[in-house]
Formats: structure tokens, sequence, C-alpha cells
């Protein structure tokens, strides 16, 4: 069954070859270049052996650079199920085959905005949150709403269900103060401000609803570990590139992409790589879990995918949306705010790779 799912996932991503079009302003199967899959097929024999063939690799147009020595076989897996349930989140997280390490393991996601946004259904995770005997952490926002003041977030955290989960919940620039982390070969920043309780946890198990996003076209794990980690005067400083301390509103769109790539980095790094990701692809909005009334989705869900690398996590996921049935607004969305550059932003820094390989879960 799992030759059955690779093969099927490979051969939807050859159709939507001539179908999906990226960059500009355009629309799913209407845009002026031709987007190209970044995953290579990925199939598993009964004694566990990985076989793997290549597909066109999109980058900027230009064949996938596979060595004769075979080197896109070390591309980055990205493991997925369909079952969107407390066993396919751990079975995906299983499958990455390593553990979070240290005492204190935090579980980064979005507490979500009432009244009714689409955050991560805290019995989905509780399994897994339990499993990392992990502590449930956040920042409070740099706009208005229920959870830019510390009070009131907590209290969201705990009407939502968070607050009970593993060893709790924790507002990580609770007292409003940041922990200032290097950003070695940024495009834009050179230091990025998180919550000033990043430093009390070992390692990072992020937990991000993929959607879409108004601001930066989708969210996922590199959002989740940029804007989401970032404390109010990191957010600002991501949001302008660097050039405003105290406001989030009127930086250059491909500048606040690029700053982005550049602060998860600065996690990544400052983690030393004690960080691991999964995005869940549900109520698959067009807008993301800081709108209190996000607009329905036209996608059906999707399935869960993980990997130790977020760059890859998220190209999966984005060239999951452009194979879905109905997702022209979605589309729409991530190309309006030119999406993908911050795919394009990370892999330059060395944040992760958009080539990848996607190995189903599923039996």
């Amino acid at each position: 069954m799992k030759k059955i799912t690779a093969l099927l996932l490979s051969f939807i991503m050859l159709l939507s070859l001539t179908a999906c079009g990226s960059g500009g302003s355009g629309t799913a199967g209407n845009s002026e270049t031709d987007r190209t899959s970044h995953n290579i097929a990925s199939q598993s024999s009964d004694a566990g052996q990985s076989s793997v063939s290549e597909e066109e690799s999109r980058t900027e147009g230009e064949d996938s650079q596979e060595s004769d020595d075979g080197a896109t076989a070390d591309a980055p897996v990205v493991y997925m199920t369909t079952d969107i349930s407390p066993e396919g989140l751990m079975k995906v997280y299983e499958a990455l085959g390593v553990e979070l390490t240290g005492d204190n393991i935090a579980v980064k996601l979005s507490t979500g905005e009432p009244p009714a946004s689409n955050y991560l259904d805290p019995d989905l995770i509780h399994d897994l949150v339990e499993r990392v005997d992990g502590t449930i952490v956040e920042c409070n926002t740099a706009y208005g709403g229920s959870r830019s003041e510390t009070s009131m977030h907590y209290q969201v955290a705990e009407d939502h269900g968070f607050t009970d989960l593993g060893k709790g919940f924790v507002i990580m620039d609770e007292d409003g103060e940041s922990m200032i982390l290097p950003v070695e070969g940024g495009q834009q920043l050179s230091e990025n401000y998180v919550g000033a309780h990043f430093g009390d946890f070992d390692g990072f198990l992020v937990l991000s609803h993929f959607k879409g996003h108004a601001m930066a076209g989708f969210g996922g794990a590199i959002k989740n570990i940029s804007i989401g980690i970032g404390s109010r005067e990191g957010k600002c400083l991501i949001h302008t590139a660097g050039s405003s301390h105290t406001s989030p509103w009127g930086g250059d769109q491909d500048a606040f992409l690029e700053s982005m790539a550049d602060a998860g980095k600065s996690v990544v790094d400052a983690l030393d790589g004690n960080i691991l990701f999964i995005n869940v692809m549900n109520r698959l909005s067009i807008d993301c879990d800081c709108d209190g009334n996000p607009s329905e989705p036209d996608i059906h869900d999707i399935g869960i995918l993980a990997s130790a690398d977020p760059v890859a996590l998220d190209q999966a996921c984005v060239d999951l949306i452009y194979e879905a049935e109905g997702n022209e607004r979605f589309v729409r969305r991530m190309e309006g705010q030119h999406a993908e550059h911050v795919l394009e932003a990370g892999e330059t820094i060395g944040l992760g790779s958009r080539t990848y390989r996607l190995e189903s879960v599923d039996e």
C-alpha cells in the first residue's frame, strides 16, 4: 500500500506540471511560468530500503542537479499521512526516527484568535504533547486583539484547551522582554528578537496548522518559528526587515519574507538542530489562525506532514495545495503575496532544502 500511495502522489505531481503556475498574481492553471515539482518520488521496499527516482526539480527553470553519485538520495524526507487523528499524528512523528533531547521541550503552536479561528484541536495533539513531555509555548501578537496582552492571551489559551496539556502553557514574552539571537548569513537581519523564555527550553516540537495568510501568503513551519517565536519587538523587526522596533506595518514584501527566513534560521541554529516540524493540513482556509472569523475552506483536508527540514516541509505543503481540487483562491492568496519567496530565501541562507522526498506512512 505504501508503494501505491507514493506512486500515486508522484503521478499526480507529474500531471500537475501542465496545470499549475507560480509567481506574480496568477491563478492555478493560468500562470506565465511553469511550476516544476520539487518532490523526488520515493518508494519503500518490503525490506525497508528506499529506491529513488527523480522527477524534474523546480529550480529557476533549470533541470534537477542530481549528480552521478545519486546525491538526490540525500534530499530531506517529508513523511505524510492522510489520517488526521491522534494516531496519524503520532505515526508521522515516529517516522522521523529521532527524539528531541533535554528535560524541557517546548511545543510551539498558535493558540488561535477568538471567536472562531482554525487553531489545532487540543484533542488531536494531546497524546503527542504527552509523549514529548512538552510545554505549550506562544508569544503575544504585535497587533490588537485578544492575544496582544499577556493576561488576555493566557485566558484565550485556557479557553481553547491548551493550558491543561503536557507541562502547561507559557507565553515566552509574557513580561514584554526579548532574548536576542544572532542571524548568521541572513539576507535582511543580523539579529532576531524572540520571547525571553525561549532560552528556558532545550528543544522544540513545532506544530503548525498549515493555512493561507493575508500577509505571508501561507503560514506553516517557517512562519511558526519566525513571527511565531518573535517577541512583539521581534515581530516588528521581521515585518519591516529590521527598520522598526515598534511597528509591524509598511515593510517591503520580499524583504519581509526574507526576514522570516533569517529569523527562522537563527532559531534552528540556536537549538543546534534540536527541533522537529509537523504541519497539519486541515481546515485549509485562505486566512490564518490569527483571524477570528476566517473564510471557509475550499480545499478538502489533505493530511499531516513531518520533517526535520522546515523548508522541505513547507514546500511539500505548497506543492500539495497546487495539486488540490478547489485551490484557486488559496493559490491566488499565495501568489499575490509572492509567498514561495520565503522558501527561496530559506534555501539560499541554508535553512533547508526545497527539494525533498515525500514518503507515505500509511499502510
